[in-house]
């Protein structure tokens, strides 16, 4: 009968659960309404998991000079800022400013390109077909005036042609470049479309979905989120351009982001640096096998415009560091999701049945890892094939064999960084697993003075 015990219970377990009945997991002292009916021990069910005091000075010892280390690496390597250099004019590297399309006409395309056609009206070339083709159909005369900067209120025209990808309408917000050098009448560009208004809209609908699923985990989760943003914006790209290695920065800058996002997300609590041990292991293991692979495949990290910008504009950047730096800072946030679920997959085994050992624990962590495991590399893969794929449509096109494709160092880069990731990502599940089962299972009673716990089957109340 379990009435006669409830008064005993521990301020905080009035709610029901499963496991206060009066039947026990055949742990107890006894199976009367004495002293059988429980577990022999009462536990929290918060964020933080029980553990004894000696437990947590075992993990303080290894995690504060972790973050210690940390917090030096921040202060030796923080920059003082983005290296200024001239701009070059080409691609990201060019001044832009804000501009509207005001009126646009529909005018005859051979009115307006008739200067493309080789004089000699040869059209062998791809250069002459492509030319002759432009002056077939309607194009769009669009007239944009600049609405920032220095020549704000100045007007030029922009020639659209019928099968351009980016069409103009009236009104419509766009991003201008601006070549000083240019003659004045082409000085300023259509470069792109102005996007803040949708990306800040869906930004805004993002963040109330997680606060009203997540409420003060979701608050938390996006502080973090910011967090994370400003040690990449202030710290990691900054130190990068300012010639330190690529993968010492990543490690602290990563560390940083693993420490400030997963403590304050999930609370001060051995659940947590047990998450936070198993992505330190797992980072160093994807560190270790990146060094390795991207030396041995000879991969430069140079393989399009923007990394060769990057090399042209600063030549003392090591580029393969940097591609090993992505792998590390892009692994990393699935990791800790791994990483999080195992511990707590452990830790409520554990409240279920406390009298499962460590060797049980692992056992019935892993069945439930190897589920994630599966899901996570599957997504992990069609997320880089994904970002991937008019590359892959290239090569279809080109009808080369999967042997030339995988070999090409586009291709292979992401075959690397993928399955280097991976790895982290499958070995974080048994590294996590054991230590969240050694560390419950190593829990013992606090000893010492103090105001006696409240007992039940003849234990102490486990100490917090």
């Amino acid at each position: 009968m379990t009435s006669p015990q409830q008064p005993l219970q521990p301020h905080g377990h009035d709610h029901p659960h499963a496991h206060d009945s009066g039947h026990g997991h055949g742990h107890g002292n006894g199976a009367g309404g004495g002293g059988g009916g429980g577990h022999g021990h009462s536990h929290s069910h918060g964020p933080a998991a029980p553990v004894s005091r000696h437990l947590r000075k075992v993990i303080a010892a290894i995690l504060i000079p972790f973050a210690a280390a940390v917090v030096v690496g921040l202060a030796v390597l923080w920059p003082g800022g983005t290296p200024a250099h001239e701009r070059t004019g080409v691609g990201f590297d060019r001044q832009t400013e804000q501009g509207e399309v005001v009126a646009v006409e529909r005018v005859d395309c051979k009115d307006v390109n008739a200067a493309q056609v080789p004089p000699t009206g040869d059209t062998s070339t791809p250069e002459g077909r492509e030319a002759v083709n432009a002056q077939q159909g309607q194009c769009e005369k669009a007239t944009v005036e600049v609405t920032s900067g220095p020549d704000k209120g100045r007007r030029f025209v922009e020639i659209v042609q019928p099968d351009a990808p980016r069409q103009l309408h009236q009104g419509q917000g766009v991003v201008v470049a601006y070549a000083p050098d240019a003659p004045h009448d082409l000085q300023y560009s259509v470069t792109d479309v102005n996007r803040k208004l949708p990306l800040a809209l869906l930004a805004g609908i993002f963040a109330v979905a997680v606060v009203v699923v997540g409420r003060m985990r979701g608050v938390m989760a996006l502080i973090a989120l910011a967090v994370s943003f400003l040690v990449l914006t202030y710290f990691i790209l900054p130190a990068i351009l300012e010639g330190s290695n690529p993968l010492v920065v990543a490690v602290v800058g990563a560390s940083a982001i693993m420490l400030i996002a997963l403590y304050m997300c999930h609370g001060l609590s051995a659940r947590t640096s047990v998450a936070v041990l198993g992505t330190l292991v797992s980072l160093l293991l994807i560190g270790l096998l990146g060094s390795l692979f991207i030396g041995w495949a000879s991969l430069s990290g140079n393989t399009d415009d923007n990394t060769g910008l990057i090399h042209g504009l600063y030549p003392q950047i090591d580029m393969s560091g940097l591609l090993l730096a992505g792998v590390i800072i892009g692994s990393l946030g699935v990791l800790d999701d791994v990483t999080v679920t195992q511990t707590s997959a452990v830790w409520e085994l554990h409240q279920a049945d406390p009298g499962m050992g460590a060797r049980g624990l692992y056992r019935a962590g892993i069945r439930i890892g190897r589920d994630h495991i599966a899901s996570v590399v599957n997504t992990l893969v069609l997320a880089y094939a994904g970002a991937a794929l008019p590359l892959l449509l290239l090569f279809s096109i080109a009808r080369s064999s999967m042997g030339t494709v995988a070999n090409s160092e586009l291709v292979a880069e992401e075959i690397v960084r993928t399955l280097i990731g991976s790895i982290g990502l499958v070995a974080s599940v048994p590294v996590t697993t054991v230590l969240a089962a050694l560390v419950v299972s190593a829990d013992r009673p606090a000893s010492g003075g103090g105001k006696p716990a409240a007992v039940r089957g003849g234990r102490r109340r486990r100490a917090k």
